[in-house]
Formats: structure tokens, sequence, C-alpha cells
């Protein structure tokens, strides 16, 4: 039952009400105080808190439709002075016959403050910063050469001199994009397409290829547990963590040995605390990954998580493999723990919360482009002028009309002229002065059907939240090939 407005208003713990969607309908006085009145009605949950590393519309609609009835983050106050941080638990609300979700919020500051001063988590936190904030430059870098290369790939075939040398370029560049999007993984900065997964039809799909990775000296068994219930993460970034950890274990028994994989279910009926981390009550799906190999000394169990840290030996590997891993369990909203004894082997253990909310109808399957000359004219919006260079000479030979804009107000001073004929609109995402969704936003007031292509090196947190609000838009994420980049607006234009 709800409490009447002015109970509300008087209670001494901060309470704040939000729509399904995550918009503000009241906050009483001890929570105005605690946010320092930035708590306009009508604000979006997003525009109050950040650092929640997983799309914020995900979580509000777990709790509306009680998947996940309730459930604790540590997250930044936006607008603030200083770093503020706040738990935030959510609760679904029932009034006046809407859904909607009230948050309970309490000032953690001072223990996000002791947390930071343990090593370990600024070594993590450093590396994940840097990583996003240099990805997105170096990401514009490799879209400049990736895309030069693929024009100059045009001009030549197989039996030209320099063939050769342009797909040793075009490939080198395809590994150190990898690199990049592995670093933007541990950062949880990379985007994500969350999608209902079994995990019995996942991993049995993926024995095939797990089984030829670990060559005939290792033993693959795989064992899953019947009615298992499904999990909502991204298949192909999931596939990528279990054959990171498969690999692992591979490279752990060089003289052979077993890996077994095994898939159940578990309740908790209390909170699960280990390795600083915990795991709330609730349903889980739990993938097990052992190894008999040589096992990790007690001492490498806390930096194995690590970026760029590896026991291997030089040239073997990156050390990006199970901060890969880390970070798209802990973006997928899971967790991931190891347990090892020397001589004996490790064990991962992740744990995943059950998407127990009515079965999602799938999207219909994207069709192949058959790339064709196309028409129509393409506003393209980058601040880089070597990635619009490429851009613009990509479109134009697929037959195109580009109008160039190096920045937001350029194009929106381009877009003054109501004569002006705009089919599409191309544009970065993180740019000095008006970002690109801000600039759509605008723009489209004026030209509502006009469709639009966001690009950017790595997804921002705040991006899906304003793509949400943004019809005919799609996400082209950097480094993009001559392909992607006309098959995107020839299937935004179709």
């Amino acid at each position: 039952m709800a409490l009447p407005l002015a109970e509300f208003e008087s209670v001494p713990v901060p309470l704040v009400k939000f729509t399904a969607k995550g918009r503000l309908i009241v906050a009483n006085a001890a929570a105005r105080n605690l946010l320092q009145d930035t708590t306009a009605e009508g604000v979006m949950f997003h525009e109050l808190f950040e650092g929640l590393g997983r799309p914020v519309a995900d979580w509000l609609d777990d709790i509306v439709q009680d998947r996940s009835p309730t459930r604790s983050e540590v997250l930044r106050a936006s607008g603030l002075a200083g770093e503020v941080y706040l738990q935030v638990t959510l609760r679904r609300s029932f009034e006046k016959g809407q859904r909607g979700v009230l948050a309970v919020l309490q000032d953690a500051t001072a223990l996000k403050t002791l947390e930071a001063q343990f090593v370990q988590s600024q070594k993590m936190q450093a590396i994940g910063q840097l990583a996003g904030g240099v990805a997105h430059d170096f990401n514009n870098l490799l879209t400049a050469i990736s895309g030069h290369c693929d024009l100059l790939l045009l001009r030549h075939t197989r039996e030209d001199f320099d063939y050769a040398d342009l797909v040793q370029i075009h490939q080198n560049a395809n590994r150190a994009a990898a690199l990049v999007n592995q670093l933007l993984a541990f950062s949880r900065k990379q985007t994500l397409k969350p999608e209902r997964l079994d995990l019995a039809d996942l991993l049995s799909d993926l024995a095939h290829l797990l089984n030829r990775l670990v060559g005939e000296r290792v033993q693959m068994l795989l064992t899953h547990a019947h009615n298992l219930g499904a999990i909502r993460a991204d298949k192909r970034q999931l596939e990528q963590v279990l054959i990171n950890l498969v690999v692992n274990a591979r490279d752990a028994m060089p003289s052979g040995g077993t890996i077994k994989i095994t898939s159940k279910a578990v309740t908790l009926t209390t909170s699960l605390i280990r390795d600083n981390a915990t795991v709330p009550v609730g349903e889980y799906a739990v993938i097990h990954v052992s190894d008999t190999g040589t096992g990790i000394p007690a001492d490498l169990l806390t930096k194995i998580f690590e970026p760029f840290y590896t026991t291997k030996k030089l040239g073997e590997g990156t050390g990006l493999g199970l901060s890969t891993a880390y970070g798209i369990v802990k973006q997928s909203g899971g967790y991931i723990f190891v347990d090892s004894v020397m001589g004996q082997g490790t064990e991962f253990q992740l744990y995943f919360p059950l998407h127990l909310g009515p079965i999602e109808t799938p999207e219909a399957p994207i069709k192949k482009v058959v790339l064709r000359q196309g028409e129509g004219v393409v506003l393209l919006v980058e601040d880089e002028a070597p990635v619009r260079a490429f851009a613009s000479r990509a479109l134009r030979l697929r037959g195109y009309t580009v109008l160039e804009a190096a920045s937001a107000e350029d194009a929106l001073s381009t877009l003054s002229d109501p004569d002006l004929h705009v089919d599409l609109f191309v544009t970065d995402v993180v740019m000095p002065g008006l970002d690109g969704p801000s600039w759509v936003a605008h723009a489209l007031q004026d030209r509502p059907h006009v469709k639009v292509i966001f690009m950017s090196g790595y997804a921002e947190e705040s991006l899906s939240e304003h793509q949400a609000r943004i019809p005919n838009s799609v996400f082209l994420p950097k480094p993009f090939s001559l392909g992607d980049l006309t098959a995107t607006v020839q299937s935004q234009l179709q």
C-alpha cells in the first residue's frame, strides 16, 4: 500500500519514485537533501546516477517484471560536487494502476572511499578508465587506416604487386581492433546485445569448437543440468568468455588432462560474499569450468583478472583473456570467481541471474545485404578529418550524395536551409561541443522522418538511453570497413 504523500515526504529515509521507464515522479525531503535538489520532476534515472555498467532500462525492467525483486548497486551521483556514491536499492511499486519503481538511497561514499584504498581495486579502475579514454581516438585511427586500405584494395587485383602488402595492413588493423575490443570488455564500455539464452543449448553448440581448441591430449567433459532456465546475455560475448577459459585451461595442461564444463541451477537463500563481491539472494545459473592442470599460486589469484597480467612465456599470450572474461561477465550482471590448488588444478565459477520473465519475441534475422549503387542524400558529421574523408569517399563511390560537417554546429547550420533535402544522418557520438544524440534530437524536430546512424569508437553508457528516444536510429561501432558502412547506410535507406 502506497504511503500518503505527507508521510512519504517526512520519512527520514531518502526515497525516490520513478516510472517503469525511469522518469522521476517525486522525491521526498531526505532524498532532495542528499541529492542537493537535483531531483527535478521528469529527470531520468540515468541522469541522476552513473556507473551501473549495463543499460539502466534492463535493470528497471528486471524490477518491474519481478525478475529481480530487490537489488542494490553502488552508483555515482551525477551533477554533484566531488565524488558522491550512493547505494541504490530498487523495489517494484504499484500505484493508481501503474507499475513503477521505488528507489531507496543510502550514502555509500565512505564505503566506496575505503574500497578504493585497496591497491587491487585501484589498478582495475585505472586500467578501465585508460581503456575507455583512449579507445575512441584509437578506433578513429583504425577506421581511417582500414578504411583507406579498403579503398586501395578496390583498385588492385590479386595479381598486383602491392595487393599482398595491402592485405597485411588490413589484417593487422583488424588485430589491433580486436585488442582494443578486449580492453573495452574489461572496462565494461563495449556494446552488448543481450538476449534470452539457454545455457545448455549454447554449451552444446559450442562443444565442437571447444573440442577442436583443446586438441587430442586433453579430454573435454560437458554436463548440463535439466531445466536450468534461461539467462540474459550477449551470446557472442559469452561464447568468448568460455573460449578464453578453456584455452587457459588447455595451456595449464601441457602434458594433457581433463577439462570439465558443468552447468546447474542454484538458489541462494542468503547472500554469497567472497572476493570483495556480494551475490544477492536469488536464482542463478552457474557454469563451472575446471581443469587438472598445474594450478595458480595463492598469491597470484588476486592478480589474474588484471589486464596484461599473464604467467605465460613472452609471446604466448597478451594477458587479456581473463580480464576480458571478467569485464563481459560483470557487464552482463553476473559474477566470476576462481579457486585453485597447486598441482591439482583450477576452477572458475560464473554466476548469472536467471531470466524469469516472459519469453521475448525474437528479432527478425538480419538479411544479408547485397551491395548495390544507392540513391539519397547523406549528411556525414565527423570531427576526425581522416575518418570523414574515408566515409565520404566510400559513400560517393556507392552513388550517394554526401554533405560533410566537421561538428554538430556545422551540421545544424547546414540544415538551417529549409529547401535542403536530407535522407540520412551519419554522425559520430563523441564530438567537441554538442554530441551526436543531442544535435540529432534537435534536428529531428524539423525533420522527423530522417533516419540516423550513430558511429562511435565505444558505446558510452548513456548512448543507449539517448538512442532509445531517437526513432529510426542504428549504431555502427568503430572501426568499421567500407562494406560495413555502405551496407548499414543501404539498409537504413531501403
